[in-house]
């Protein structure tokens, strides 16, 4: 694998532990445990092998989709876009669908807002990783 692969996996899972770790179990903590869906005892490693996996997987995307990359912030926001619907479709959507959870709204408005910001942050840092 390229130097600008592992840079786009990096890119990936650095920010979006930063961002999820205080989103999910500090700022908005309370709010998710109201919501009656989650396990108390979460189960850190497992988000972070999660996290690397959808790092590869985007990294690994970003230069077939992207052979001009000249405008890094352009299609870092198309990426992030394009991966962040995606996210977003069994993240949040998927999610909201099959589990038990005391207000399916107040769900989707947090995951919603969750993966907007994420991927705002990601996308372009993976274009980023792998400018010419």
């Amino acid at each position: 694998m390229s130097r600008a692969f592992w840079l786009g996996v990096t890119a990936y899972v650095v920010p979006s532990f930063v961002i999820a770790y205080p989103w999910h179990l500090t700022v908005f903590a309370p709010t998710y445990h109201a919501l009656a869906m989650y396990r108390d005892d979460v189960i850190v490693p497992f988000g972070l092998l999660s996290m690397l996996i959808q790092g590869a997987a985007f990294s690994w995307v970003y230069p077939r989709v992207f052979t001009d990359r000249r405008s890094v912030l352009r299609n870092g926001l198309a990426h992030g876009l394009m991966i962040g619907l995606l996210s977003w479709s069994f993240t949040t959507l998927a999610v909201a669908a099959k589990n038990v959870m005391t207000s399916v709204p107040i769900y989707l408005a947090l995951e919603t807002g969750f993966t907007l910001l994420q991927f705002i942050v990601v996308g372009p840092l993976i274009a980023l990783a792998h400018r010419n």
